[in-house]
Formats: structure tokens, sequence, C-alpha cells
């Protein structure tokens, strides 16, 4: 009985260039550049594992002479993108989303393919900042697409223009480097079979489906909406992550308002500081806002308060907070506010506050 040896391994590769021949093929008709690079340089690995090194170095000798059927392109110069600066900032969150944060650094490490993340919650909650944040971490650009380039009341060319977004998506020149935001996605995720939606909408988010279907997985794609419980279902599947940024407590916002009135006294080089009377002032609030508003409240407070009178921002506050000034005594004291604090509020010193109080009550 006679024996062949089959060569496994030739057939391995043969199978293989089948295989990455119909990639090639793909990559080409989709004008995906990366993609087409990436093919060729494993067939080029791969022909070199198999002994054929003449091959191997020939491929790569054109691949790196060669610009492919597409110029790559240069983040810098698209109309469709706006770059935006990552941020050094501070930014307060609760420790369930931040933990959710550190999860996407953690998958973008791994560099297995998880890299489209969906941020959702209301105005003011902090998903914007969160994205820069993530860039500073990653170390990776943000390009914010730019919707006005994108959609168009011509009828079809928000598809083609959302088609061409993402072929510029897929032939960055630094995919491994670049974070594409999707700030307020909702113009093109909402739900396709809303009878309310527009037909061109919904060609639109199909068209994002596609899209985001055959994208760079080099690219982490992070999008925002506040409109979650409206969005397309099929879309939402095609996010690896959902991140729900309204999971704030009264306790964090509490927190949260304090960093920002540490923040804002010393940016506005003021030195008199009294939490406990601050936190009176905010807790009048039924529902604490979230950081976005809660932050241009404080702020406002500050930077509108009397430079000569380190206690005037307490007042603005009160007001912007009650919609009136605190002037009513018995009222301030119905708040839980002590003599003391009530004197800082209307400016009349303490023994005067305390008399009148007395009077009104022997009334």
């Amino acid at each position: 009985m006679h024996y062949s040896v089959i060569n496994t391994e030739r057939i391995g590769v043969t199978h293989m260039k089948k295989k990455s021949v119909i990639n090639l093929i793909k990559y080409y008709s989709e004008e995906n550049d990366a993609g087409f690079r990436s093919e060729a340089y494993e067939i080029a690995k791969d022909f070199d594992e198999s002994g054929d090194y003449q091959l191997a170095e020939y491929i790569m000798a054109l691949m790196s002479n060669a610009n492919t059927f597409l110029p790559q392109m240069n983040e810098h110069e698209s109309a469709m993108f706006e770059k935006m600066e990552a941020s050094g900032d501070s930014l307060w969150l609760p420790d369930s989303i931040t933990q959710d944060l550190l999860g996407i650094v953690h998958a973008v490490a791994h560099n297995a393919g998880i890299n489209k993340f969906l941020f959702q919650g209301a105005p003011g909650t902090g998903k914007t900042e969160a994205v820069k944040q993530l860039a500073r971490v990653l170390n990776r650009d943000i390009y914010m697409v730019d919707f006005a380039a994108v959609i168009d009341s011509k009828l079809g060319q928000t598809q083609k223009n959302i088609s061409a977004l993402f072929k510029e998506i897929n032939n960055f020149v630094h995919p491994e480097k670049v974070i594409v935001l999707f700030d307020e996605i909702d113009a093109v995720a909402l739900d396709r079979t809303n009878a309310n939606d527009l037909r061109e909408m919904g060609r639109a988010t199909s068209s994002m489906l596609k899209g985001m279907d055959y994208m760079d997985e080099r690219v982490v794609m992070v999008a925002t909406t506040n409109l979650f419980s409206h969005f397309d279902r099929a879309l939402v599947r095609r996010f690896d992550s959902v991140i729900d940024f309204n999971r704030y407590t009264r306790d964090d916002l509490m927190s949260i308002a304090e960093e920002f009135l540490n923040k804002f006294l010393t940016k506005f080089k003021l030195a008199n500081k009294d939490i406990r009377l601050f936190r009176k002032i905010i807790n009048l609030m039924e529902t604490i806002p979230y950081p976005g508003e809660l932050k241009n409240i404080i702020r406002t407070a500050v930077a509108f308060s009397d430079p000569e009178d380190g206690m005037d921002y307490f007042r603005r506050l009160y007001y912007t907070v009650n919609s009136e000034k605190p002037e009513d005594l018995k009222k301030l004291q119905m708040q839980k506010f002590t003599i003391r604090e009530i004197g800082i509020l209307t400016k009349i010193p303490k023994s005067t506050v305390a008399r009148e109080l007395k009077e009104q009550e022997d009334e």
C-alpha cells in the first residue's frame, strides 16, 4: 500500500488565497482602502510563512509604494468632520458611569473589534464631555461628524452623504488614533417604523446600519442621544455597548455642585466659602438639575457676584433657586437657615435678625 504525504500547509494557503481574493474584490468594490491594505498584508504574511519569501517581499514592496485605489483621507481636510480638542478638565461622574467608561478603555486596548459605543441620557448629563475624557485617556483625536454637511433636503442625497461619510472614516490615515463622534445622532437614527418619521430619514438610518457594519474596527465610534426611547432598535444592536448617563443620585449631584463651587471660587479668586450654607440653598431645589445646568447656575452666581462682597454669590444663588430675593426673614427661618446664615443672605446684622424674628413670634 502506498501512502501520499498531503501538504496540508499548502492546501491551507490555497484555501486562504481564495478567501483573500474574494475579500480583496469586496474591499475594492466598497472602496475600503484600509480593508484592502490589511488583507494584502495578510496574504504577504501567509506566503512568507509557507516559504514563498520572494512573493511575500514583492507584495510588501508593491504595498509600500502604492496608494492603492484611493488616496487615504487627511483627517484635517474633510468638510464632514470638525476636530474637537480632548478635555483636560475634571469630569465628575457617578461611580457606575465611571466604571463603564473604564470598561470602554479596556475594551479598546484589547483590539478585539469592540469599538462602537452609544451614550444615552438627558441633556447636561456629561455625554459629550465624557467623550473628550476618553480621547485624552486613549490618546486619540476626536472628529465630530458635522450633520449640517450630511443632512440634505434633496431626495436620496442624505443617504449618499452617509455612505460617503463612512468611506472617509474607513480611509483615515491613522484609524488607531481616531474617535469619530456622532453627537446627537438622533438626526439619522429615529425609528424607521415610526409614522411620524420621514421616509427619507428611514433611508438615512438604513445607510447608517450598512456603514457601521463595514466600518474599520480600528476606529472608535461614539454616538450620543437624548432620544433613546425613539431610537431605531436595529441601530441600537449595532453598538457594542450602550452607556446610560441618567444614573445620578441626589447625593451625586450635591457632591458635584460642591466641586463646581470650589472650582469657580478659585477661578474668580473668592475666598469666602460656607459649604453648609451652600448645601442648604441647593437643597431648596425640588429636583437638582444635571451637571450641565448645575454648572451654569453656580458659575453665573459666582461670576456675577460683587468682588468686594465675598458673600454676594450666596444671595445670587438663592435668587436663582427661589426666583425671589432673600428678604423674608420668617420664610428664611422656615427654610431652616440659622440666624447667622439669614444675616449673610439679607445683609442684616445677626442681632437685628434675632430681634425681628422674636418680635414676629410675639405678635
